[in-house]
């Protein structure tokens, strides 16, 4: 099976991520399902994205299960297909859901220093994966809505975070707390632990997807700087450990989401001039391929995602951000956050002219 026919497949038996409600996991589908359509023009993408979509937007615009008052900014990116989906269709229930996403961010909590909160039950923290979350939907929304203010904002928050964030040999950690209220947190800097692989990926897939969006306004040596410390962390299978910059600690694995992830932002980057050449994305995606989709009882699956990883409380558990814990969150297969950024992975590599069967 190629990994074109295992997207197809995968997406004819999807099944909503939290029972419909809107979310940021499918959210990960429908950008991947959004970059391949753009990527073949084949319409199966899109026919799997509006058939998925359809169940959870309403004629007025209305997200199925969407309570913006939760100030969850993981519910912002599913957004993002439906720029694509109103180019598609003309349907004007795709800007009204998009206006909704937006009045949530008009309304969002923010630290004093300006960044949004990760969610209302994690305040004043800003997290890596907020970032690609909030941000490239935000500067989409100002570029389609005429709101030039909307860019400053999502590119000061940027700025901030990247600070606020900014980790050993040139990565990330995963996440900051402006009040210092959290154990996780350094009582000085307000930083977590440990560089989790995921919380970089999305990082790198936010910084790519800007450049793009707006590469006057991009932070473009920034963004190649964090490229190249990805790189430099690449284990020679070609993909990249759980823990980025701990690859011998005790319990660390090479991690799929994040692999997925690293190859969709290198391979970007590459399209977009940022680095020289494609070869460190190129050989993610291969290895990702050839040992991560696995066939079990006639279905191929896509294997060792770390289905969840945070900080601070949940489901009864403080998660204290230390290297260790991020290696003891369970693996499974074909979850949304690893199919997804795979997905998006083959649409650069169809862009790039790199592949040679699409079945």
């Amino acid at each position: 099976m190629t990994p074109f026919s295992y997207f197809d497949a995968f997406a004819s038996r999807y099944e909503h991520y939290k029972d419909g409600r809107w979310c940021y996991e499918d959210g990960c589908i429908y950008r991947g399902l959004v970059l391949l359509h753009k990527a073949t023009g084949e319409a199966r993408w899109r026919d799997h994205l509006l058939r998925l979509t359809e169940p959870q937007i309403a004629a007025d615009g209305a997200l199925q299960g969407f309570d913006p008052e939760e100030f969850n900014i993981d519910n912002i990116l599913a957004g993002r297909c439906l720029f694509h989906l109103a180019d598609e269709t003309g349907d004007p229930r795709y800007m009204a859901a998009a206006d909704r996403l937006a009045d949530q961010l008009a309304a969002h909590p923010r630290t004093q220093a300006g960044n949004y909160w990760h969610k209302k039950r994690y305040p004043e923290q800003v997290w890596l994966d907020g970032i690609y979350m909030g941000l490239p939907f935000q500067v989409e929304y100002a570029q389609r809505r005429d709101r030039p203010e909307l860019i400053d904002d999502a590119m000061a928050q940027l700025e901030r975070a990247l600070a606020l964030t900014a980790g050993p040999a040139g990565l990330y950690v995963h996440g900051y707390d402006a009040v210092r209220a959290q154990t996780w947190a350094d009582p000085e800097t307000g930083r977590s632990a440990a560089v989790w692989a995921r919380a970089v990926g999305w990082l790198a897939m936010a910084l790519v997807d800007l450049a793009e969006l707006v590469p006057e306004r991009a932070p473009l040596p920034r963004t190649k700087a964090l490229l190249d410390a990805v790189v430099a962390q690449q284990a020679p299978s070609g993909l990249w450990p759980q823990v980025l910059d701990a690859p011998a600690l005790d319990g660390n694995y090479e991690e799929s989401s994040a692999s997925a992830m690293f190859a969709y932002a290198l391979l970007s980057a590459a399209r977009l001039g940022l680095t020289p050449e494609a070869v460190a994305g190129r050989r993610a995606w291969e290895a990702m391929v050839s040992t991560r989709l696995e066939e079990t009882s006639g279905i191929t699956r896509l294997t060792r995602i770390c289905h969840v990883a945070g900080l601070g409380g949940f489901e009864g558990v403080y998660r204290d951000g230390s290297p260790g814990y991020y290696t003891r969150e369970r693996i499974v297969a074909d979850d949304a956050k690893g199919v997804g950024p795979l997905m998006m992975a083959g649409a650069e590599v169809v862009r790039a002219g790199l592949a040679a069967e699409t079945a």
